[in-house]
């Protein structure tokens, strides 16, 4: 059984910085995985997603130049480098997984962890 875990939200101020990790573990698979996000009262969204490689990633227009997604060195781990912090950046985030997915659609994930919250504020 997989098991999706997101670490590393917290509290930033505006212009600031945060790193969000995630680890998909219990399988042998090389899954693509993705974090999306879900603004207080609003739809989850896309965030980012990187290929099962690293070789492909893909960003939301939003986030575009800020955030940065990469693959950690363990398998099945990711990061989300997030700089210039907005306060429409505050949300719940969660990291999915999955293998052949269409990175921007959330119900191409199987595999979804519980999320971690992030709040960008002065």
């Amino acid at each position: 059984q997989v098991h999706v875990l997101e670490s590393g939200g917290g509290l930033a101020q505006p212009g600031g910085s945060l790193r969000l990790s995630c680890v998909a573990s219990g399988s042998s698979y090389h899954y693509a995985m993705a974090w999306f996000r879900q603004p207080p009262g609003k739809e989850r969204e896309f965030v980012a997603g990187i290929s099962y490689n690293g070789a492909n990633t893909v960003y939301a227009a939003s986030v575009k130049g800020r955030f940065t997604i990469s693959r950690g060195y363990a398998d099945n781990t990711i990061n989300l480098e997030m700089n210039s912090l907005k306060a429409e950046d505050t949300a719940v985030y969660f990291c999915a997984a999955d293998t052949d997915v269409d990175y921007r659609n959330p119900r191409g994930y199987g595999y979804w962890g519980q999320g971690t919250q992030v709040i960008v504020s002065s």
